[in-house]
């Protein structure tokens, strides 16, 4: 096993805006232990989610290198890329993604056919997930039919479909009503020390970071200092 799971080394991000260069990550080094509980926070525009898409192998940096459990992308070629994000990475989004037509199983199945597992392999895991996130009785329910708490949960059980050692949140207590926001919060808290899964959760939200194991402050493209809320068991 890689000491850490994730790390960045001087990694730099820029992008062409109105035909000049826009520098958004200015060289930013990050190292994340497996089983870490963390956020990422910083106002608006800071650069927290052009990290997070750096760190799930959504984007290559401008500059700098990324290692997901020890693999640097910048040594992947497109294909090799999608299949190690794919194998160690899980997304949770505010806005929750699912998909219209789907029910919620069948979003939760969704990147389990992209990874090309069986139909029956599918419907067992999808189950065994909607039961871990206690929506086992709304497996048939399209996302219009769900509450936002219960969308998000869905977001969750699907993120963890293909089992990956990595869970990326973005904002994703940004759409909710607080008290749904908590139990959100317990859930991916009860995963991260039951399975062992690693969360790196961007925020903007103070009492979201203040759950966490470790909050790294970010502005302006740079990270400005970090603290460690409470150690590792």
């Amino acid at each position: 096993m890689n000491e850490y799971i994730v790390e960045t080394k001087n990694v730099t991000k820029t992008y062409m805006s109105g035909g000049r260069p826009l520098q958004v990550l200015k060289g930013v080094d990050l190292k994340v232990e497996h089983g870490e509980f963390m956020a990422i926070m910083g106002p608006s525009g800071s650069g927290k989610s052009t990290l997070l898409n750096m760190i799930g192998a959504l984007d290559r940096p401008t500059s700098g290198d990324v290692l997901i459990n020890g693999v640097n992308i910048n040594s992947l070629n497109d294909n090799q890329v999608a299949d190690l994000r794919n194998r160690e990475v899980g997304f949770i989004f505010q806005f929750f993604n699912l998909i219209p037509r789907m029910d919620a199983q069948g979003n939760i199945e969704l990147p389990m056919a992209i990874a090309g597992k069986s139909r029956n392999d599918r419907h067992k895991r999808a189950k065994e997930l909607l039961e871990l996130v206690g929506l086992e009785d709304r497996a048939d329910h399209k996302p219009s039919q769900l509450s936002g708490g219960e969308q998000q949960r869905v977001a969750i059980a699907r993120a963890l479909a293909n089992e990956p050692n990595i869970l990326l949140a973005d904002e994703l207590t940004g759409n909710l009503d607080s008290r749904t926001g908590e139990e959100i919060m317990h859930l991916l808290r009860n995963l991260n020390k039951e399975e062992g899964k690693t969360f790196i959760l961007i925020t903007h939200d103070p009492a979201v970071g203040q759950q966490t194991d470790r909050l790294v402050s970010f502005k302006d493209g740079v990270i400005e200092g970090e603290k460690r809320i409470r150690d590792l068991l």
